[in-house]
């Protein structure tokens, strides 16, 4: 029986998934979460197989909880579906570990046969995500430059951003304007909402 954790703030989404899989004779829904704190309290009290979790949660998103998953639970399989998939987010996917990525639009034989796979060790990703990240290409952005854009995406004054960042108020302002000017954007607003569109914040 593999045992299943899943993680979707839509509450019947998740119902839903639940439900058909539970149809289902060698899986068994153990726990399920509505936001990537959560995940990771029932993570640790059910010790899952398998983790499906949703890519956007309302606290963090689900690549975060994965990538701290694999360091409290490295046995457990995990997969990302989402809603919007992005280029960028299924690289970040695989960088933390994620090892099936798939739209919410699959039925539920599918994600089934996702989770078998991903419990047996093995890797699926969604064929027109994996293409459309291949053309993508990778985001040009450093890791510091992103995790600024980042913090600058809710319109927080760059003396906030540099308190946050432990960074001069200066390098702040270099980081913005390099990541403004690697994306082609007029200003820093564009350069979250051009990061974001691609999938690289």
């Amino acid at each position: 029986m593999i045992r299943l954790l899943l993680a979707d703030d839509e509450n019947l989404v998740r119902s839903a998934f639940a439900a058909l899989l539970g149809l289902e004779d060698d899986l068994e829904v153990v726990a399920q979460a509505s936001s990537g704190a959560e995940a990771l309290a029932m993570a640790c009290a059910h010790e899952p197989d398998v983790a499906v979790l949703d890519l956007q949660m309302p606290d963090r998103d689900g690549i975060s909880v994965a990538r701290e998953l694999t360091t409290l639970l490295p046995r457990c399989g995990l997969v990302i579906v989402t809603g919007h998939g992005r280029p960028g987010h299924l690289k970040r996917a695989l960088e933390a570990g994620v090892r099936g990525f798939l739209p919410k639009t699959v039925n539920a034989a599918v994600l089934a046969d996702v989770v078998r796979t991903v419990h047996r060790g093995g890797r699926y990703v969604d064929p027109e995500l994996a293409a459309e990240a291949i053309s993508a290409g990778d985001s040009p952005l450093t890791p510091r430059e992103a995790d600024v854009l980042e913090l600058a995406a809710g319109g927080a004054p760059v003396e906030e951003i540099a308190a946050r960042a432990h960074l001069s108020p200066g390098t702040v302002r270099n980081y913005l304007s390099a990541a403004a000017t690697k994306l082609g954007a007029p200003n820093r607003h564009a350069a979250v909402e051009t990061a974001r569109r691609h999938g690289w914040l």
